[in-house]
């Protein structure tokens, strides 16, 4: 077994991934505090072909040193936006053609495995690495998922979260499709 070049890799150009058809996914960052952490998931967002990403509150934005750092160049062409109210931003958000989906902790949260995405878009919300995803956005939800645990702590990182919810939920989408 030979480990392939990057060239070998036959990955998009910037240019073709602005041009792409998206994955049905927003992400939504409420007030994450890292912006290591903010240019991970500007990297996975990319690696999952991600429609876009909306920064909120003290989220860093672009062209931030740590977001560069972590993010290789996926800043410059995933669609990204800032706003400073999350709040505000998710009753924008918030219609028909989207499910809000809080990443979190809840009485009634769904275990990732066994959640179903609709077939509306799909907003992801993360939180805030310590406080996580604020109440009054989680009241403005449609429902929350949160990843399943063993261990002794009671979180995942932020970036690591990001990248197992996008994947579960993309894996599920392709498996609906294939199915029709």
């Amino acid at each position: 077994m030979r480990k392939l070049k990057n060239s070998e890799l036959q990955r998009i150009t910037s240019s073709e991934f602005k041009k792409a058809e998206k994955n049905p996914i927003i992400l939504v960052l409420d007030n994450v505090r890292s912006a290591m952490n903010v240019g991970s998931i500007f990297r996975s967002a990319d690696a999952f072909l991600i429609e876009k990403i909306y920064l909120c509150g003290i989220t860093a934005s672009p062209p931030n040193k740590e977001i560069l750092k972590t993010a290789l160049g996926a800043q410059k062409h995933i669609e990204w936006q800032y706003n400073e109210n999350t709040i505000s931003l998710i009753k924008t958000l918030k219609h028909p053609d989207n499910y809000l989906v809080a990443v979190e902790q809840t009485k009634k949260s769904i275990i990732l495995s066994d959640f179903t995405p609709p077939k509306n878009k799909i907003i992801l919300i993360f939180g805030n690495e310590v406080f996580g995803v604020n109440q009054k956005v989680i009241d403005l939800c449609d429902t929350s998922i949160e990843i399943p645990q063993y261990g002794t702590k009671h979180s995942l990182n932020i970036s690591v979260s990001a990248g197992i919810v996008m994947w579960d939920i993309l894996q599920n989408i392709k498996k609906d499709n294939i199915s029709q």
